[in-house]
Formats: C-alpha cells, sequence, structure tokens
C-alpha cells in the first residue's frame, strides 16, 4: 500500500484532527437529557459515529491510497530539440490545406515532432521584428501545445518587415547553453518559416549555430501563387478586420524556397517543403536516444480513493435521508385538520393541545 496525498500530510492533520476530535467527543459524552432513553441514547451515537466515518473516508480520500499495479515500459530520448517559428504576418497567408492559415500546418507538424521523439526536452523561440524565447527547455509538452495554439502573429498595423535570420543569435544562445548545462545530450533544430524576407538587408546566418545542432530540419510553407493574410490585431474579440491590401487588392505571400534552402545549410541540415497532404520526413534521432530495454520499467499505481469516495457518498446520503424525514415530520406536525364539529361549515381548526396550569401534570 502507498499514498499519494493531494496536499501535504501535515496540512491534512492540520485540518481533520480538530473535526475528528470534536465528533468522538460529541459521541462518548453523556446526553445532559437524564429523561432520555436507552434507544434515544443508542441512536445519538450510531449518528456521530456515522458523522466520523465521514470524516475519516474524506481523510482517507485525499490520502490517495494505492496499490503498486503493472509495469510499463518508456523510451527516453537524451536529445534537446529547439523549434524556431516565424509569427511574422505572413505565418497566417491563407494558403495551407483548403485556405486554412500556414500556421494550422506548424502547428500540426510539432505535434508530430513531439509524438516522434518522446522524453525529449524541447524549447520553443519565436520571431518576427525580434526574437523571443517563448519557452526554455522543458519535457512538459502539454505546455508546449498549448503555447502554440494561443500563439499570435505580430498586430499587422505595428509590422515593419522582419529577417528570417532575426532569430540566428537568440538560437546560437539557447543551443551553447544546452551544451554547456548538458554536454552528454544531443540537439536538434527544427525551423518553421516561408522565407520571405521583407527588410532590405541580407539576413543573419546560423552559421555559428552549426556546431552545436546534431539533426533538425527547415519547414517551408506557402505556395508560389502565394495565399492572403488577415489583418491581426492583437486582440481577442475574434472581429474579421479583412485581409492586409496592396495597391487596392488582397497581399499576397509565397513562399521563398531559395532563403530557406540557403538557411538548411548554414544549420546543417535538410530542407523540405510542408504540405497538408504529406507527413513530415524526420530524421532519425541522435545516437544517444536510448532504447526501451535501457530506459527501464516505470511502476503504475491503482488507486483505491475511489472507495472511500463511495463510503463518503452512501454516508452523505444516510444524512440526507434523516433530514428529509425530519423535515417530513415537522410539516405533518403543523398541517391543519378539519372541524369535526361543522363538516357542514367546511371550517378548519388547527390541532393544538390546551394549556395547562403550572403543577398541573400531563395528560
Amino acid at each position: 500500500m502507498i499514498f499519494q496525498p493531494a496536499i501535504n500530510v501535515f496540512l491534512l492533520l492540520l485540518l481533520f484532527t480538530p473535526i475528528a476530535a470534536l465528533v468522538v467527543w460529541v459521541l462518548v459524552r453523556a446526553p445532559k437529557d437524564a429523561g432520555r432513553s436507552t434507544a434515544q441514547t443508542r441512536n445519538h451515537r450510531l449518528l456521530w459515529a456515522l458523522r466520523l466515518a465521514a470524516v475519516l473516508a474524506c481523510f482517507v480520500m485525499l490520502l490517495r491510497p494505492g496499490i503498486p499495479g503493472g509495469a510499463t515500459q518508456t523510451l527516453a530520448t537524451d536529445t534537446d530539440i529547439v523549434l524556431v517559428v516565424d509569427t511574422t504576418a505572413s505565418i497566417v497567408a491563407e494558403d495551407w490545406a483548403d485556405g486554412e492559415p500556414r500556421l494550422d500546418g506548424v502547428r500540426a507538424d510539432v505535434r508530430t515532432i513531439i509524438a516522434e521523439y518522446p522524453g525529449a526536452r524541447f524549447a520553443l523561440l519565436t520571431f518576427d521584428a525580434a526574437a523571443e524565447l517563448r519557452m526554455p527547455l522543458t519535457t512538459d509538452t502539454t505546455a508546449l501545445v498549448g503555447s502554440l495554439d494561443v500563439l499570435r502573429p505580430e498586430v499587422t498595423s505595428q509590422s515593419r518587415g522582419s529577417s528570417i535570420g532575426i532569430a540566428a543569435t537568440l538560437l546560437e544562445q539557447t543551443l551553447a547553453s544546452a551544451a554547456e548545462s548538458s554536454p552528454d545530450r544531443s540537439r536538434m533544430v527544427f525551423y518553421f518559416g516561408d522565407g520571405e524576407q521583407t527588410v532590405s538587408s541580407d539576413p543573419e546566418s546560423f552559421a555559428a549555430s552549426a556546431p552545436y545542432t546534431d539533426a533538425g530540419a527547415v519547414f517551408g510553407y506557402g505556395t508560389a501563387e502565394g495565399g492572403p493574410m488577415r489583418i491581426t490585431s492583437g486582440g481577442v474579440d475574434g472581429t474579421d478586420a479583412g485581409y492586409i491590401q496592396y495597391q487596392g487588392s488582397d497581399a499576397l505571400s509565397v513562399v521563398d524556397e531559395q532563403n530557406l534552402q540557403a538557411l538548411a545549410a548554414e544549420l546543417g541540415v535538410e530542407y523540405e517543403h510542408r504540405t497538408a497532404d504529406t507527413e513530415p520526413q524526420l530524421p532519425e534521432a541522435p545516437t544517444t536516444t536510448t532504447n526501451y530495454a535501457e530506459s527501464g520499467e516505470v511502476g503504475n499505481v491503482t488507486e483505491l480513493y475511489w472507495i472511500a469516495a463511495l463510503v463518503l457518498i452512501v454516508l452523505l446520503g444516510i444524512e440526507l435521508a434523516r433530514a428529509a424525514m425530519l423535515i417530513a415530520r415537522l410539516r405533518g406536525l403543523r398541517t391543519p385538520k378539519i372541524d369535526s364539529a361543522g363538516p357542514e361549515t367546511g371550517s378548519l381548526s388547527l390541532s393544538k393541545r390546551p394549556s395547562r396550569r403550572k403543577g398541573e401534570p400531563d395528560e
């Protein structure tokens, strides 16, 4: 038997000890009413014994008891993966699948990567007019997916152009820091973008990150025909502000595969143009990846707190039934009765005992 308490055990004891002590005191104390019968005393103690059982059931439920169950083999990937995602206005150009934004394709591909490298640590880095580390290295893939789900492109009115290589310096720093803290782990880089260089300067080089990169890929999104881009305001009201305009018509964003291929060469990884009807071709995990046999087994626990929860539900049901009976009895005492002396008139009179004088015995 093992326990996995919902909160600290000392806090549980601090909370439940005074309550249990009070219930025990009421249970064992002698009734003050000397005229109370043995049956009434027995019912009193039974009632408070049930209440004590409810307190103990609640305490056990919060302790979360369990028993060790079977074992499950796990696959651990001793790899740090950095995801570099374009968040410029062009990432929501609607030429992915059937008119969906390119960002939907990025999200789908990241989920595929997470499934391909279980146990890896992931970092999320985004860039538009500036680069930002959204999430440092972590094994919490649920948080990573949540961050991508709420990811939005830069506000259109604040866009002043961007470089596809603006994240080069931050990527190098992130990889260098990972290599320094965990030199025995491999490092992978995945870049997601359309390759559009919307500033006049040349893109920054990613060559400085190549020595820290063991594998990865550059994924390109978009079509040669281009896709329209919706105006983004940064608000949460969901208002459709229309599309970005250029010379009286919808502005189109097209993929620049030449820029993306050059970026992939700088990192020393492969380039792949992504479409909705194909799965990404992911590289094999580096050789430091462990296999099932080396990863060992993680023991499962069969939870037993539900038994205490069922007991608590039964005891609460008994309390509710008793309360309903008392309410019904009180209503029955107050119910008006028909006056037997005057059935013709249909008059009503309340059942009431005559008052007795002081010292007069009960009837």
